[in-house]
């Protein structure tokens, strides 16, 4: 599970400050997939980012009793320098898992062909997301962390990642944010909004959805 302890997270920029969490505490059960519901601008990447470790809260602390991928997708710490493999292998020896075995994985699933050993500064930005994709599903943990999923490659790509991911939510659990509460439905079984920097937490996935709606009316 993974815990949020009177959470603060404050921006101050130009004089002026931003609450994005305003002494959030919850708790994401194992084994669940959550929706991260709010508004444009409501702080869920950034919330995302804390849970992820990425950032710091301003107060409070977020832990955890076991995994947590990074945000599923990000390319953001690949090395443009190295080939889709190199990065791979260099991503598999940090995680401890094996090398060949992911490096066979990802080139299997991220389609990329030759380009799978060409330097990663030449892909384009649907075959990063393709490459990013294709190493988080290829290690396994014990909470994924997603941000708009669906909007990898084409859609007999989306169906196919759709797949792998679903494979791997039914044995993990995972903290969902997309814009279509047709893939929230179909992904998660609870939910949590985020509005004002305070987050609600609900047990049914629908509940959390109209209130979601309700705020997105105002």
């Amino acid at each position: 599970m993974i815990v949020c302890e009177n959470v603060w997270k404050i921006y101050r920029t130009r004089g002026e400050q931003k609450v994005v969490a305003s002494g959030i505490n919850a708790v994401f059960p194992t084994g669940v997939a959550v929706a991260l519901l709010g508004r444009n601008g409501a702080g869920k990447s950034t919330l995302m980012s804390l849970i992820a470790g990425n950032q710091k809260p301003t107060r409070g602390r977020i832990w955890s009793d076991g995994t947590i991928s990074w945000p599923v997708g990000f390319a953001g710490s690949f090395h443009g320098e190295l080939t889709g493999a190199q990065n791979t292998r260099f991503i598999a020896r940090v995680y401890g898992v094996d090398t060949d075995m992911l490096c066979a994985f990802v080139e299997d699933f991220a389609e990329l062909g030759a380009h799978f050993h060409y330097p990663f500064r030449t892909y384009s930005a649907g075959m990063r997301s393709r490459l990013a994709f294709g190493v988080s599903m290829g290690i396994r943990f014990d909470t994924y962390l997603v941000d708009e999923v669906t909007s990898v490659g084409d859609q007999r790509f989306k169906e196919k990642a759709n797949e792998v991911f679903n494979k791997r939510i039914g044995a993990s659990g995972a903290i969902v944010v997309s814009h279509s509460m047709g893939v929230i439905r179909k992904m998660c079984t609870k939910a949590a909004v985020l509005e004002n920097g305070n987050l609600i937490m609900y047990e049914n996935v629908e509940d959390g959805i109209a209130h979601h709606l309700e705020n997105m009316k105002r």
